[in-house]
Order: C-alpha cells, then sequence, then structure tokens
C-alpha cells in the first residue's frame, strides 16, 4: 500500500504541474499575438527605411559620415539581448553561446564588452571578464521589456552610438533571436555600427526625387533613426520570438505530463490489482488453515 500511496502522490504532483504548463501556454499565447502583430507591423517601416536610405546613398559617398567610419577593430561591444524569465526551452541558451562563440573565437585577441539586455544575458555574462569597464554605458536594460515602446529604447540606441563616436569602440554587434513563427527561431548576429555601405548594383536605377532639403542632410538625419529602428526591432523579434518559444515549451510540457500521467495510472492500477489479489490469497490461506 505505501508502493500505492506513492504512485497516488505522484499523479496528484503530475496534475497540478500540467494544469501550470497549460496555464502558462495560454498566456504565451495570448502574449504571442500582440507581439507578433507588433513585429508585424513594424518590418514594413524599417524595410522601407533601409530602402529610402540606400536609394540617397546610392548618388552620395557616405563613407566618410561618423556612424559609418572604418576604423582598425581593438575594441568591441556586443549586445545581448534574451529574456527576463526561463522556461522557454533553447531561447536564451542559443544565444548565449553565439555570444561567447563572437567573443571567444571571432574575437579572440581583442577586447570584448558585453551589453546585456535581459536578465538571462545580465546572470550568464556578470561573472565573466566581458563586463563594461570604463565606460557610461546604461545598466539595468532588463526593464525595457517591462513597457517596450521606441521612445524607451531610443535613448539606448543614442548611447550606443555616442560610445561608438567617442571612440570607445570600433565595432558593435547585436545577438538575438530572430521571430519567424511560433515554432521556429533563428539565432542573428548583425553588425551595427559601424555602419554597412548598401550594396552597389550596376542596374540599380536612382529613382528621381526633388529633394528638400539637400541629400546629404537627409542621410544624416536617416542614419541615427534608422539605426534606432534597428535596435527596436531586434528587441521587438526577441520579445515575440520569446513568447512563441515558451508557448511551444509549454505546449510540449503539458503534453509530455499528460502522457506520464497516463502511464503512472496504468501503474497504479497494476499495483491495486496486485494488492487486491494479494488480499483474496491471504483471505484464501487462511480460511484453508483454519478448516484445516
Amino acid at each position: 500500500m505505501a508502493n500505492l500511496k506513492e504512485v497516488r502522490n505522484r499523479i496528484v504532483s503530475v496534475s497540478s504541474t500540467q494544469q501550470i504548463t497549460s496555464a502558462m501556454k495560454m498566456v504565451s499565447a495570448a502574449k504571442l499575438r500582440r507581439a507578433q502583430d507588433a513585429i508585424t507591423q513594424m518590418r514594413p517601416y524599417a524595410s522601407k527605411l533601409k530602402d529610402i536610405l540606400e536609394n540617397l546613398s546610392a548618388s552620395l559617398d557616405s563613407s566618410d559620415g561618423q556612424y559609418s567610419k572604418q576604423r582598425p577593430v581593438k575594441n568591441v561591444l556586443l549586445v545581448v539581448i534574451t529574456s527576463n524569465r526561463g522556461l522557454c526551452g533553447g531561447f536564451n541558451a542559443n544565444v548565449l553561446k553565439a555570444a561567447s562563440k563572437l567573443a571567444r573565437e571571432d574575437y579572440k585577441g581583442n577586447n570584448v564588452s558585453v551589453l546585456c539586455i535581459g536578465k538571462k544575458a545580465s546572470d550568464y555574462f556578470k561573472k565573466t571578464e566581458y563586463g563594461i569597464i570604463g565606460s557610461d554605458m546604461p545598466r539595468g536594460l532588463n526593464e525595457l521589456f517591462d513597457e517596450l515602446t521606441f521612445l524607451n529604447v531610443a535613448p539606448v540606441a543614442e548611447k550606443i552610438m555616442q560610445v561608438f563616436v567617442d571612440l570607445q569602440f570600433d565595432k558593435v554587434e547585436l545577438i538575438y533571436n530572430q521571430f519567424k513563427n511560433a515554432a521556429v527561431q533563428i539565432t542573428t548576429t548583425e553588425q551595427y555600427l559601424p555602419v554597412q555601405a548598401p550594396p552597389v548594383t550596376e542596374n540599380k536605377k536612382v529613382g528621381e526625387y526633388i529633394f528638400e532639403p539637400s541629400k546629404e542632410f537627409i542621410v544624416a538625419d536617416l542614419i541615427p533613426r534608422s539605426l534606432k529602428t534597428q535596435l527596436f526591432k531586434a528587441l521587438l523579434d526577441s520579445h515575440a520570438a520569446e513568447h512563441g518559444a515558451r508557448m511551444t515549451s509549454m505546449h510540449k510540457a503539458t503534453d509530455n505530463a499528460g502522457a506520464l500521467i497516463k502511464e503512472l495510472k496504468l501503474t497504479y492500477n497494476k499495483a491495486r490489482q496486485a494488492a487486491i489479489t494479494n488480499e483474496i490469497l491471504e483471505i484464501v490461506g487462511g480460511a484453508e488453515a483454519l478448516a484445516g
């Protein structure tokens, strides 16, 4: 009977866990819809802004811009974007693994610093040698996901651009999960600064427009705006990918709990039947002994 009690307690425990994972799945599904709508609406704007910038830059030499200067890479800043919470499969592990690979292999020999957005990244890198030293970069950026708006993200982008202009860093890269669908997240590494020159194609024609003010002024205004939009889009991508990964993970956990409950109930019924059979045998044996 002790074995039956253990199995019964385990069935109750797994059932409680199944209810929790099912509730988390529904919450993530609701949040995913809003996050997916946000990134879906953002992508056309970001793409169009990039096209306009390339269209204008095609007839200009933008290599002299302060955000486009290519210089020898000595100091590298990695902006690592993760989530504040776990229970989302390999979502955070993939980003942290990609960032570690960049720091240890691709930029081996360089001074690498990590700017963490998300509690999981902060917990992972706070005990490493990649902390930002001698810089007034913003800290405590985990709260960005509490109210993810362009107005809250823009100051962070401005600070990153400023430290690049001030020669504190020679290259800045973004590492995050790009949202594809609820079940697929693509670990992405993007060069943030310096701004890469637009691809040059022979057959590409620049649109005939009348610019007011000049092309140079418009490009100088569009580049900072495009950089702010790029960081905001990366955060929206990561936010949507997080909820998609958590929804998928909780769905699998719920299914696994159901299968485990089914197996435990079968084990419980077998043990209960065996206990009943033993009791019957003991009663029959005792009756025969009395009769004898």
